[in-house]
């Protein structure tokens, strides 16, 4: 299914996000705070992530995107990437079959040619099982940054129309890495910052944008709700104005 950007059309806007997309920010920090090295950060994160997992089901959500490691999260020291590539292999081994069991469907999306064979083996297997799920489709953007989205993009669809100079949104969105979801309804970014920090550049046009304190290992369910509950408190207009949606609701 190809989905319309909210550039060339107006979407559907439900009560609960149909999309959202996360940044996971604060793991090492969380750790620093307790005089905890990085490392248990990390893996407390990963506790988070299993329970946002389960709260996004519950509460009827289709698609949920992390953001896990950057493209530019190699510029950190070796030792804790090293880490964070461990975690993800542990990831895979212990969630997986559980992601199956429960109708969730694993997307991994980036650059995954910096991956070693171990590591892109496992990916490519949990996809492969999971193909199938409808109940959640989760996203773990790995290597990943918005540019290199948009670059990747263009290149193929110069490629898919040899010749051609003109193009329009459509032709390139569908090379997207993300293709098959729709734009994220809700942006939330834990940790206190307020960036967005080259992620999905292209599809949160029109996401609406939540930035909380609260580390990662703290998003609790009651901390996903509250970021709901601002998302149902906004009007989105779409570059429509008030009046016309009030006009539409009548």
């Amino acid at each position: 299914m190809i989905f319309k950007s909210s550039t060339t059309a107006v979407p559907e806007v439900a009560k609960v996000p149909r999309h959202v997309a996360i940044i996971m920010d604060g793991n090492g920090r969380w750790a620093t705070k307790r005089l905890l090295p990085r490392v248990a950060g990390h893996v407390k994160g990963v506790e988070a992530v299993r329970d946002c997992v389960e709260a996004c089901v519950e509460r009827g959500i289709e698609y949920l995107t992390l953001f896990a490691f950057s493209s530019e999260n190699w510029r950190r020291p070796e030792e804790e990437v090293s880490l964070l590539m461990r975690l993800f292999v542990t990831a895979l081994e212990r969630e997986v079959a559980k992601m199956h069991a429960n109708d969730i469907r694993l997307k991994v999306v980036g650059d995954l040619s910096r991956f070693d064979a171990k590591l892109r083996e496992m990916i490519a297997n949990a996809e492969r099982r999971t193909a199938n799920n409808t109940r959640l489709t989760l996203t773990i953007c790995a290597n990943y940054g918005g540019r290199w989205d948009i670059m990747q993009a263009t290149g193929k669809m110069v490629a898919a129309h040899p010749g051609v100079t003109d193009f329009t949104e459509e032709q390139l969105a569908e090379h997207l890495a993300m293709a098959y979801a729709p734009e994220p309804d809700l942006f939330i970014r834990t940790g206190g910052e307020e960036r967005i920090s080259n992620f999905l550049l292209w599809q949160l046009a029109y996401s609406e944008l939540y930035f909380t304190d609260t580390f990662w290992p703290d998003f609790s369910t009651a901390a996903l709700d509250t970021a709901i509950s601002s998302y149902q408190g906004r009007e989105r207009r779409f570059g429509r104005t008030g009046d016309q949606l009030a006009e539409k609701k009548k």
